[in-house]
């Protein structure tokens, strides 16, 4: 609707136009149709540019959302595939828990099954490189270690790790957790 009244605004436009010259010396007939046939060709060609430009955005923006859902599939999937390979190697770690909740033995069996347990457990972190951090006889850094109390002392060095309540961990270099540790104040070293 909107096109058609562009064509007779665009006709009434030409028609002034073409009066004032006076007739043209051609055909008689295509005195009048000459414009509006170039017009209307012309429309014909924009609305044929428009449709493509239409159907190319259509197809843009499809290709935009595959690739976007693509992209999140690709994400997740990733995401699974560490936690699988992080949780794999605890599976047999609980399994081993499991059977010592069923085992019915002395409190030194136990005991002793806990710690191989332990140990499987150790080994699975450092599959993942996932390593304790050094505590009891280092000097005390507070990067890596957390002072939950001191111990007043004259045969140890000041800030010297001498126990460690929690153990800490790392990844690699970064600092999973820090251990909490309680260190020596050594009243000697400190007056001097």
């Amino acid at each position: 609707m909107a096109e058609d009244t562009m064509v007779k605004e665009a006709e009434e436009k030409e028609l002034p136009a073409e009066s004032a010259q006076g007739p043209q010396t051609t055909d008689a007939g295509a005195e009048s149709t000459d414009p509006v046939a170039a017009l209307t060709s012309e429309l014909e060609q924009v609305r044929g540019e428009r449709d493509q430009l239409l159907d190319r955005l259509a197809r843009l923006q499809a290709e935009f959302e595959n690739s976007r859902r693509r992209e999140m599939k690709e994400r997740a999937d990733a995401r699974d595939y560490a936690v699988q390979n992080a949780v794999e190697p605890f599976l047999g770690v609980m399994d081993n828990f499991q059977l010592a909740l069923k085992a019915d033995g002395t409190a030194e069996q136990l005991r002793a099954g806990v710690e191989l347990i332990l140990k499987q457990m150790e080994e699975a972190l450092r599959g993942l490189n996932v390593q304790p951090v050094d505590t009891v006889g280092t000097q005390f850094d507070p990067r890596i270690h957390e002072a939950l109390g001191s111990i007043e002392t004259a045969e140890f060095p000041d800030h010297q790790v001498l126990e460690e309540i929690r153990r800490g961990y790392k990844i690699r270099e970064k600092l999973l957790r820090p251990a909490l540790v309680r260190i020596a104040v050594n009243a000697a070293q400190v007056a001097e």
